[in-house]
């Protein structure tokens, strides 16, 4: 695959397990209430419910999302002995009821599993997870977990779980995991709402900040993937080619501060590989950092060096805090301080970070930086991040997104407070007559509708969604309202109507693969829903 400026074949095996930070965080702890398992209904409708937030999706290459898939390994990999950070308080309470559910069956594989799981620990739990991360998102998925590739495009973590694939189809098939699935579906669902407005506050003040666009590199995504079932209080990130997956573990707080890492990286890698010529030429820097805490990869590829360094300046440019430029130098980032003066006259002009990074790098004296660096005393380990919250601000909100803001949170608790739906249903009223953005407002029509699903309304909802999307929705929720539409219609047998507003959505480019897959099966099902009718 090739990114604009050069192919990233031969780096993606160096960046393939690189976490979005050195260590993962540390918080304060609290348990996500979610119903028991067995008391979870999967119920189609609902479980896409809670997915949308009131912050607008900015850009095309941005989906937070689940993976069935992830799921699937990560089950596997709790029932045959992973149980790193069981005991934390903020673990998801579905991580538990999944185990005492597989632990209830009988799963003849299971044993055969065990031994395989032992005999491939690494060192410590978090390598484990990673390399069945990595396993993972190399395969096709279920019933079959077939290489999406050749052999020689996957990576080399993933290869070594030689023989994991005929275990995961027997484990798959025998622990049912599919209806599994089914069933706490929605407690990822409501995970991925909980994230959802931080994590497109966080990426719009980013793409704000550094001028991106999704025209700078079309082919790039950035997945952003909960999964309940991995330690709490880590984020993991993939790169692969134009992709970035970044796996986020259940935490009390959002884990914003590492996936906003993981975000400018994958802003900032395509920008320093169109350059890497120009950069290569200022690689006698990587002779200085040879006896620095740094990762033996950032030793040994200058660019990914430099990326880093430019990562590290835009946060602490981002968080005002010249103390992190100063923490990362000492650390072996040795040129964030050059990059953090750069930027800030980057920050008074109107050029891209893609047209400015040019001029940043051909500004690189090696002997200023020489001189510089000479004068460093550096840090004898890595660094241990001390607990902390990290506040990731969003954009000013106008008076009808903070009253969506607090009438999202109500509806998406529903399920565990039924009394917060007319609360939150009189807020939604209340955004339509704030003063606000016409996406806002589309917001609030689109929660009306939701909850008139809930109240079994249907006629009510149709008016909503239909007005949803007549009010200048983002790509979200426009792509949600025309799948809900398509149902509605759907259940009414006006086939015809449903088919063209699944079409309407499978149209919309910035709808999220969620929505699309839900989208393009609804719109098979309708020729045999038709031959069902027909007498």
């Amino acid at each position: 695959m090739d990114i604009q400026g050069g192919s990233v074949l031969k780096r993606i095996f160096l960046r393939c397990n690189s976490r979005a930070t050195e260590t993962p965080l540390a918080l304060g702890c609290a348990k996500v209430r979610v119903p028991r398992l067995e008391r979870i209904a999967f119920v189609c409708l609902l479980a896409a419910l809670s997915l949308a937030g009131p912050a607008r999706l900015s850009a095309e290459s941005l989906q937070l999302e689940s993976n069935k898939t992830l799921f699937f390994v990560t089950a596997a990999m709790n029932a045959a002995g992973y149980d790193e950070g069981i005991n934390l308080p903020d673990n998801n309470p579905i991580r538990k009821q999944v185990r005492d559910y597989l632990a209830s069956r009988k799963i003849a594989v299971l044993p055969e599993l065990k031994t395989y799981y032992r005999r491939h620990m690494q060192k410590t739990g978090t390598q484990d997870l990673s390399q069945y991360i990595s396993w993972t998102f190399s395969v096709t998925g279920a019933p079959d977990f077939a290489w999406k590739g050749r052999d020689v495009d996957v990576p080399a973590d993933a290869l070594g779980l030689e023989g994991f694939q005929p275990l995961m189809i027997d484990f798959y098939r025998q622990a049912g995991l599919e209806d599994l699935w089914k069933q706490v579906q929605p407690a990822y669902d409501a995970e991925i709402a909980r994230y959802h407005t931080p994590v497109l506050n966080m990426t719009n003040g980013v793409d704000g900040y550094l001028r991106t666009s999704s025209a700078d590199f079309p082919n790039r995504r950035f997945h952003a993937i909960v999964e309940l079932l991995t330690a709490p209080q880590s984020v993991q990130a993939f790169h692969y080619g134009d992709d970035t997956f970044v796996v986020i573990s259940p935490a009390e707080k959002p884990l914003l501060y590492d996936i906003r890492h993981a975000y400018i990286l994958s802003l900032v890698d395509p920008v320093m590989l169109t350059y890497r010529v120009d950069l290569h030429q200022k690689e006698s820097i990587t002779d200085l950092v040879q006896n620095t805490p740094l990762p033996d990869a950032y030793k040994s590829d200058f660019v990914l060096l430099a990326s880093q360094c430019l990562v590290k300046a835009v946060e602490a440019r981002l968080d005002k805090n010249t103390d992190a430029i100063g923490r990362a130098t000492r650390q072996g980032y040795v040129l964030t301080p050059f990059f953090a003066e750069q930027l800030h006259g980057f920050e008074g002009m109107q050029e891209s970070l893609r047209s400015f990074a040019e001029v940043m790098i051909n500004a690189i004296d090696l002997n200023a930086e020489s001189q510089r660096i000479s004068t460093v005393k550096f840090d004898n380990a890595q660094l241990q991040r001390k607990p902390t919250t990290v506040v990731v601000a969003g954009p000013e909100l106008s008076a009808s997104g903070k009253t969506l803001e607090k009438a999202e949170a109500l509806y998406n608790d529903h399920a565990v407070a039924p009394n917060n739906i007319e609360e939150a249903k009189t807020l939604f009223g209340k955004a339509l007559e704030q003063k606000g953005e016409p996406a806002e407002h589309a917001q609030a029509w689109y929660g009306l509708a939701r909850i008139a699903l809930l109240q079994k309304r249907g006629e009510v909802a149709v008016q909503a969604f239909e007005k949803t999307l007549e009010s200048s929705p983002d790509d979200f929720t426009r792509g949600w309202a025309n799948v809900y539409l398509g149902r509605l219609y759907r259940s009414q047998r006006d086939y015809a109507v449903a088919a063209k507003y699944y079409e309407a959505a499978l149209a919309v480019s910035g709808a999220s693969d969620k929505t699309k897959e839900a989208a393009r099966k609804e719109l098979q099902e309708i020729p045999k829903d038709q031959e069902k009718q027909t007498p």
